[in-house]
């Protein structure tokens, strides 16, 4: 057999085992007609087979949206009417139903702001290279930050990303987790993590994804989600107030009259990118704005573009933005920082 046969019989192999992985992926949304369809025409582009869609009481047009995606027969919806957030119990649930009803070989817990980009190839090519002993992959994510200009769609105008994107309490951002579909997974508060699943991590340093993601678009989008997820974690007595720390503070921020005083600063105009680009706090990321710049189409071929890939994590020792720079935090959030820190410290992380 000539070496050109055997390099052939390889790629076929590595072909079929890609078409055989199956993706689906779920998606928890409440009023999100801004980023909606952009959200499931990319990801359905990118590999992903089907979508389970929690709908928790949307009173805008994203209804609508999921119909004629249903209509298609790439996305199912379930009506979830209660209103205290209970992510965790509502994203296991899909992802139970991703195991038990669509076959999946993996499930990535996304949200709608989020846009989970393959360093290579597709999301199915990615996943289907990991090594069978990875049970989850850990998945680092930045935030592009808003922009002066509001015309036109948010993927062309946002650019600007944070080199390392950090939370409330000044760490860096948690990455999420996919896995392999499991139909006895927990998936925990926030998609950080998944219980009883065995197998290795696949650290946030090996993925061979990374997410793009967009929570501040404009100051209205802002706002009606801080006060429906601030009211409902009120509603939610389960959980400790550490869990939604940075929604809980920024809708006392509002209840207070300091959400725009807290957002206006973000806004970022030419001179504020440019400053950013300078001190390496910002870089340019232009992956989405070239995808659906070349017309990404639901079940498309994907759109390959040029990775773009500054450090995501900062290296062990790096620096947190001084104090002095830095507003002081309330007591409250203090608390809730050295609570979540010891909370990490002391449990077992991402994979139970």
């Amino acid at each position: 057999m000539s070496f050109g046969t055997l390099v052939d019989l390889d790629r076929r192999r590595v072909v079929a085992k890609t078409a055989a992985v199956r993706i689906v992926m779920t998606l928890l949304v409440r009023d999100e007609e801004d980023i909606l369809e952009s959200n499931l025409s990319y990801h359905l582009a990118q590999g992903v087979d089907f979508v389970i869609v929690t709908d928790n009481r949307s009173t805008d047009t994203t209804p609508a949206i999921l119909e004629r995606f249903t209509s298609a027969g790439r996305i199912r919806v379930i009506h979830e009417l209660s209103d205290d957030y209970d992510q965790s119990a509502w994203v296991t649930r899909m992802a139970r139903l991703a195991a038990t009803d669509h076959h999946a070989d993996w499930v990535i817990n996304a949200d709608a702001d989020e846009f989970w980009w393959p360093k290579g190839g597709d999301l199915r090519v990615s996943l289907a290279a990991i090594p069978a002993e990875v049970s989850a992959v850990a998945v680092d994510r930045a935030d592009f930050q808003p922009v002066v200009d509001q015309d036109g769609p948010f993927h062309q105008r946002m650019v600007a990303r944070d080199a390392v994107s950090r939370n409330l309490f000044g760490d860096p951002l948690q990455p999420k987790v996919c896995h392999r579909a499991d139909p006895d997974v927990v998936v925990e508060q926030g998609n950080h993590g998944v219980e009883r699943t065995a197998g290795r991590l696949l650290g946030a340093q090996e993925a061979p994804l990374f997410i793009l993601h967009f929570p501040l678009r404009d100051y209205a989008q802002y706002e009606h989600k801080i006060v429906l997820g601030g009211q409902a974690y009120e509603r939610n007595t389960q959980l400790p107030w550490v869990t939604g720390s940075g929604w809980r503070v920024r809708y006392e921020d509002y209840q207070a009259g300091r959400l725009r005083e807290w957002w206006d600063p973000r806004v970022l105009d030419e001179a504020a990118i440019e400053r950013g680009l300078g001190e390496g706090s910002l870089v340019y990321d232009r992956r989405l704005q070239a995808f659906f710049s070349a017309g990404a189409v639901p079940g498309a071929a994907p759109r390959l573009v040029a990775p773009v890939d500054p450090p995501l994590t900062p290296a062990k020792g790096d620096p947190r933005t001084p104090d002095s720079k830095r507003r002081r935090r309330s007591l409250p959030v203090r608390a809730a920082s050295r609570a979540k820190r010891g909370m990490r410290r002391h449990a077992p992380r991402w994979v139970r």
